[in-house]
């Protein structure tokens, strides 16, 4: 088979890894790619946005299964294109892909489903908004309706924060047309997990779950990024959760979305959070998450092959079972110094294996992200987020000393990552007792 991966972040060569490790992959093509996608096969010059360009490379060149990575060519419509033209993609439609790209969608798709998450409401009018959030007697949580790169979730302690964030959103326009619209939720609080499955709009397979880091300081402090490191499973993740979370929480939104004519097939990404009161949904996002990709593929026991097929083709039932490991594993993002803010790139990066480090050692992966080769065969910082150290381990402190081990390896000008990544200790000691109903 011959398989195209669509997208260029540390999430597609973490994808690319572990589908070139099936035996049903005869040419791995990446679009546009990165440093460590060239390693597994052949990078095409082609903007993960140029629907038409990568349709007609798909073509060209025979592709047999597309697997979309990033979420914008998702809202694009790409995979709809895709299988016009006859080619099998793992990915949800356009009009399924507005469980990420419009939140106030999202809401209503989970009002109608019954699926709990905070108290909300939607606005089109900043003058409206403000005049809620002037009289709103809780925190709140200002989120920009449509996409935002991951970066427009505002959580606002006071109203003055509030009213900053409808400001920016709405009439300060620093999102763009995605804040026209503007949800605003009630802050909620306890530990927070990504639920990931395939799923091909009837069945959803078993569920994997990571901890995802946004922001850019060492104990949640700084700007909002498009994350720092993840690690799964967490230590609260348990086989009753996760029953609990298939069950109650992603596929009843899955028959929600086949009910409307939406059949939704692909990756499934529930965002919640883990409350005295139970779970809450956050999101739902219509894609594998980055950087939690980097740490759920090395988790991943079943041939990716065939299931994505299978979710593409309707045919999940039929296919082998999804597998995870419940191996942890911790990964680690290195960035350029000034990320998410202004930074420079074109510096080399020392201390990758043979110079480019496709996977490492095996209790050691290091995926690229914003890293790009140069004529001479070094790699060069070439993006914010740049490298993706996972360690994996029997427990979660083993994969942690390995990720951060990994990264103490590496060097580039100005590098920053964050030191508290899959900090255990920190983090249970804000633990919330979860109890199923």
């Amino acid at each position: 088979m011959r398989v195209l991966i669509v997208g260029s972040g540390g999430r597609e060569h973490a994808l690319a890894w572990r589908l070139s490790q099936s035996g049903r992959i005869t040419e791995l093509l990446a679009a546009p790619g990165n440093s460590g996608t060239a390693l597994l096969g052949e990078n095409l010059p082609i903007a993960d946005t140029d629907v038409a360009g990568l349709v007609a490379a798909a073509q060209s060149r025979t592709v047999n299964l597309a697997v979309i990575g990033p979420e914008v060519p998702l809202a694009m419509g790409l995979a709809d294109r895709l299988a016009d033209a006859g080619i099998a993609a793992f990915g949800p439609s356009q009009a399924a892909s507005q469980l990420e790209s419009s939140k106030s969608f999202a809401r209503d798709i989970m009002a109608a489903a019954g699926v709990p998450g905070p108290d909300y409401r939607v606005f089109q009018s900043a003058g409206i908004a403000l005049d809620y959030v002037a009289t709103h007697d809780r925190p709140v949580v200002v989120k920009a309706d449509g996409l935002a790169a991951g970066k427009g979730v505002i959580m606002c302690s006071t109203r003055e924060a509030a009213r900053a964030a409808v400001r920016d959103c709405m009439e300060g326009r620093v999102f763009g047309a995605s804040g026209a619209t503007v949800v605003i939720e009630d802050w909620i609080d306890g530990p927070e997990v990504s639920v990931f499955g395939f799923t091909d709009g009837d069945d959803l397979s078993p569920v994997a779950a990571a901890t995802d880091y946004k922001r850019v300081g060492d104990g949640g402090a700084g700007a909002n990024t498009g994350g720092m490191g993840s690690y799964g499973p967490p230590y609260f993740w348990n086989d009753d959760l996760a029953a609990q979370i298939r069950a109650e929480y992603m596929l009843p939104v899955l028959r929600e979305m086949s009910r409307r004519g939406n059949p939704y097939r692909g990756a499934l990404y529930c965002g919640l959070m883990l409350t005295n009161d139970g779970p809450r949904v956050l999101e739902f996002n219509c894609r594998f998450g980055d950087p939690e990709t980097q740490v759920i593929m090395p988790q991943l026991v079943s041939d990716p092959v065939e299931a994505m097929l299978a979710c593409a083709a309707g045919s999940l039932s039929d296919a082998p079972p999804v597998e995870w490991s419940s191996r942890p594993a911790v990964g680690v993002v290195m960035v350029s110094g000034g990320y998410p803010g202004p930074y420079e790139t074109g510096y080399p990066i020392d201390g990758l294996v043979d110079g480019l480090d496709a996977v490492g050692a095996a209790e050691s992966l290091v995926f690229h992200a914003g890293a790009a080769p140069d004529a001479n065969g070094s790699v060069l910082t070439a993006g914010g987020r740049v490298l993706t150290c996972v360690g994996i381990g029997d427990s979660i402190a083993a994969a942690r000393r390995r990720a951060y081990a990994r990264a103490a390896s590496i060097s580039f000008a100005n590098a920053y990552y964050r030191r508290d990544i899959a900090d255990v200790a920190a983090e249970s000691v804000h633990d919330i007792q979860v109890t199923l109903p």
